[in-house]
């Protein structure tokens, strides 16, 4: 059981992580001592909510996990494995291109905080869990496995990066490329 931060130090965790979320969305890399300038408290004060700028990031990026994770449960509810899956990619990707701190999070291969680490094993197992329905289905290319799902993502969110545009349009694009990828996973259907 956590104790409960007190009112002061609950309003400086909430202040370190808003300007944390500022300088990831920016493009600044995250230094402790940046957002304790920024945010107008103490460099301790930062250390002692966050050991380092990887904790940090990671808890920035936790609400976007956790978001990932319960949609990965929803499309896990989802009676059409196709459905399920195709819904729970586009809500991947959308994430990938509107939340800058996702990215890094996702592809590190050693994670500060055991809840990143239990989020990212959440978010992948429902991936590969709701393509392996997908495939037995029928639904989906029988030579798509699980491990080539995170590189084929991240392949439309970096052409998303070079395309640009406002975050609307980003959006728009990384949905028109994610359907146009969808449609070449997907198996023929039987002819009539």
């Amino acid at each position: 059981m956590t104790t409960p931060l007190r009112k002061d130090a609950a309003r400086n965790w909430q202040r370190i992580v808003s300007v944390a979320r500022d300088l990831v969305h920016e493009g600044t890399p995250l230094q402790l001592n940046d957002v304790a300038r920024r945010a107008g408290l103490g460099v301790g004060t930062v250390y002692r909510h966050f050991a380092t700028p990887e904790a940090l990031l990671e808890t920035v990026a936790a609400p976007c996990l956790e978001a990932l994770a319960a949609h990965g449960r929803q499309a896990l509810a989802d009676a059409d494995p196709w459905r399920g899956l195709t819904g729970f990619l586009f809500h991947t990707v959308e994430a990938q291109v509107t939340d800058a701190a996702l990215p890094p999070v996702a592809a590190a291969a050693t994670d500060a905080l055991a809840r990143t680490t239990e989020l990212k094993k959440s978010v992948a197992s429902a991936g590969a869990t709701l393509l392996a329905r997908a495939r037995d289905a029928e639904a989906v290319r029988p030579d798509l496995a699980a491990a080539d799902l995170v590189p084929l993502m991240c392949g439309i969110a970096h052409a998303v990066s070079v395309h640009g545009g406002t975050p609307a349009d980003r959006v728009d694009t990384a949905h028109r490329y994610l359907a146009a990828l969808l449609e070449g996973l997907r198996t023929a259907p039987p002819s009539a």
